[in-house]
């Protein structure tokens, strides 16, 4: 980690690590970049940017997913933005590889080399984009801006597995193990994140069923004691999904265990009705975190001039509050996310009859992110 500040007014020198990816991803890191050399023009800060090749980008030239140089490049950074990885499963070269040498792999490995154990999804509904959302209109006007921590790294997904036949019959077990160590470190982070926040998170386990849940639940009872600001509540997953489609605005930060954040982190983004628009985080024990938009690399659309940029931007912006404790910077960024909505642009993907009839113009990829830095 090098960053550093430079005086008391709170400057710094930024070392990003930017991973541009496969697909579209090379045009909306260049938006993003865009957008955070204005933040840093504005606020006085500087910024050193390290390129990182990962994924298909990174088999083109290396002949594999993930080098050691790249991980070394990723931990040497303050924090690494990325774009989009992976191509068409069903024409690319990459998809005749071994599983192990494929895109995704590479992504996987990153993870786990960076310790990567907690992943933040927010959910928005923009005023601008409520006709998007599937939502009875009753529901939806009321809003909603809410953050999934799961737990990445344990669980269900990394438990021990077999299938056997016993008797003549096929039988498969998985095995779904927590210890505290891994339910106190995604708590903590849970609750600062929530401190920056409305102060408010939603425990989500299935406690009346399962003893890892009521483990969960103990020790996150017992980190909340550290936090008396923060609210906390608990609810059993089933209540949680409904809850989703039947009063998302009550939500702040849920927490929960991997699977169930899985399955609730794209409920949530599906209500939004514009994946477009929606920034991820995965971030250690250190302030450290790797950004990307929860999209796809689209390679149908690559190159093209049309994909949404919004969703890494406001993952920048995610970076710069969480890695780099800069609220009035990320405050920035999103309002001017808010202030281009407010003024009528829109990449396709987002475009509506309603706002074109309003006087709205659509625009390219490269337009979008002009837009944006000009508002910070």
């Amino acid at each position: 980690m090098r960053r550093r500040r430079r005086d008391c007014e709170n400057i710094m020198e930024l070392h990003i690590g930017c991973i541009p990816g496969d697909g579209i991803g090379p045009e909306i890191v260049r938006e993003a970049k865009k957008v955070l050399d204005r933040v840093a023009e504005k606020f006085g800060h500087t910024i050193q940017y390290t390129e990182i090749l990962l994924g298909g980008a990174s088999i083109d030239v290396h002949g594999i997913p993930l080098t050691q140089e790249a991980i070394d490049a990723a931990k040497k950074s303050d924090a690494v933005l990325m774009g989009s990885i992976g191509g068409d499963a069903n024409t690319s070269p990459w998809y005749k590889l071994p599983p192990q040498k494929r895109p995704e792999a590479g992504l996987l490995a990153i993870r786990k080399e960076l310790g990567l154990f907690a992943n933040l999804r927010p959910a928005v509904l923009y005023d601008e984009l409520a006709g998007a959302c599937p939502l009875k209109e009753e529901i939806s006007k009321a809003g909603f801006d809410m953050m999934i921590m799961r737990e990445l790294t344990g669980g269900l997904y990394f438990g021990e597995r077999r299938t056997t036949v016993e008797n003549g019959v096929r039988t498969a077990v998985d095995t779904l193990t927590y210890n505290e160590k891994e339910i106190r470190r995604i708590a903590v982070k849970a609750f600062d994140i929530a401190m920056k926040r409305r102060k408010k998170v939603t425990s989500v386990d299935k406690a009346n069923v399962l003893d890892s849940s009521r483990l969960w639940r103990d020790v996150v009872n017992e980190v909340a004691k550290d936090y008396p600001e923060v609210e906390l509540s608990h609810m059993l997953v089933d209540n949680c999904a409904m809850q989703l489609v039947k009063n998302p605005a009550q939500f702040d930060v849920i927490l929960t265990e991997n699977m169930f954040g899985d399955i609730l982190s794209d409920e949530a983004s599906m209500v939004t009705g514009s994946i477009g628009m929606l920034a991820s985080a995965s971030l250690n024990d250190t302030s450290f975190g790797l950004y990307e938009p929860s999209h796809g690399s689209a390679p149908d659309i690559a190159g093209k001039d049309i994909a949404n940029p919004i969703a890494t931007i406001l993952s920048a912006s995610m970076m710069l509050r969480y890695s780099f404790d800069l609220a009035a910077e990320a405050d920035a960024v999103d309002n001017a996310v808010k202030q281009v909505l407010r003024d009528g642009f829109r990449t396709v993907d987002i475009m509506s009859e309603d706002c074109l009839k309003a006087g709205g113009r659509q625009v390219g990829c490269q337009e979008m992110g002009t837009l944006l830095a000009d508002r910070i």
